[in-house]
């Protein structure tokens, strides 16, 4: 993809797809990684972890979760508290 000056643009962590939209977002104490419950036009649940690097606000999916199906949102925060590395030391 071309950026509007012509330079070739790759994007290494795309947007979430208009199709989900995310139910609630946690962030981590340090403010620099967050994870998203989000639901799916099919009515199925997932959640996804991001970060972000000081010198740059954006987030970034980690591109680890988001493929994972639950039927409910309490059941993806349960495996995003027991899987997310940041989540598991935070709840204890």
């Amino acid at each position: 993809m071309r950026d509007s000056g012509g330079q070739l643009r790759i994007d290494l962590f795309p947007a979430m797809p208009a199709s989900i939209k995310v139910r609630t977002s946690l962030e981590n104490s340090a403010g620099d990684h967050c994870v998203d419950i989000f639901v799916r036009a099919d009515g199925t649940f997932g959640f996804e972890e991001y970060r972000r690097d000081p010198e740059d606000p954006r987030w970034f999916s980690l591109h680890r979760y988001s493929l994972q199906v639950f039927s409910t949102a309490e059941d993806a925060l349960a495996q995003a508290k027991s899987r997310v590395a940041w989540m598991v030391m935070e709840n204890g």
